[in-house]
């Protein structure tokens, strides 16, 4: 049986964003954080860290965010970028702004172009970035292309045989699968993560991607009705489903 981590409440809250430790003082003396119906004005005690604390503790009457371990699906528009400090909209201002203050922070896993939209991943986990980004891992990911001029027929042979090598490497691409959904539409499956790589593969065969969209990782698919620059949280089940090989 695992032990349960416990950490002093103004640590946790200031790791949350919350504010200062300081701060977070004020809130515990003035009676704003209760846990399980009971106040809580020393700041400095240790409470266990579980998962369903979120449904346990409030502060200022209002619902604790998740602790470490936060893992979301977000629904990436275009003209966002997947970075800290790149100039332009980012993608964690479409999050709440106190998210953006946590420590340990969340991070993208992996990145989606300025221009490529759809299933985006963020964690505040390092190992489990690192689980999912790992070329042993091969986790699937599947995006939706528009193209400027139609498929000539040929292109689902060559992403799958292996051997295609992009302009500036020295190693072909592991298989892809090419699936065509219309004369400029098509999807294609990749298990790894090369810089531009779709845009790529399209400009090695003569074509130009007019549009990328990324609706799948895994077996998890990007819901219908989560809307460009909305996210959720992922349950266990859900964040499974990035790990499921079948197809």
């Amino acid at each position: 049986m695992s032990r349960v981590p416990t950490f002093r409440l103004d640590r946790l809250l200031a790791n949350l964003g919350y504010g200062s430790r300081r701060e977070i003082q004020a809130l515990a003396r003035a009676g704003a954080i209760i846990l399980d119906g009971a106040r809580l004005r020393a700041a400095d005690e240790r409470i266990p860290v579980t998962r369903d604390l979120p449904e346990r503790l409030t502060v200022g009457g209002v619902a604790l965010d998740p602790p470490p371990g936060l893992v979301l699906m977000l629904h990436k528009p275009t003209g966002v970028t997947c970075s800290h400090k790149e100039a332009g909209p980012l993608v964690y201002g479409l999050l709440p702004e106190r998210w953006r203050r946590r420590d340990p922070p969340l991070s993208t896993v992996g990145r989606l172009d300025k221009e490529t939209s759809g299933l985006l991943l963020l964690t505040d986990d390092g190992a489990l970035l690192h689980r999912i980004i790992s070329p042993k891992a091969k986790v699937a990911k599947r995006y939706r292309v528009e193209l400027a001029r139609p498929l000539a027929g040929d292109e689902g042979a060559l992403f799958a045989s292996g051997t295609l090598m992009l302009e500036g490497e020295d190693k072909p691409l592991l298989p892809v699968e090419l699936v065509a959904e219309g004369p400029t539409r098509a999807s294609v499956t990749l298990t790894e993560g090369r810089y531009h790589q779709v845009r790529r593969m399209f400009a090695a065969v003569g074509n130009h991607v007019t549009a990328l969209h990324r609706d799948r990782v895994g077996r998890l698919d990007l819901p219908a009705d989560l809307a460009p620059g909305a996210y959720r949280i992922l349950g266990e089940a859900e964040l499974a489903q990035v790990f499921d090989e079948g197809r």
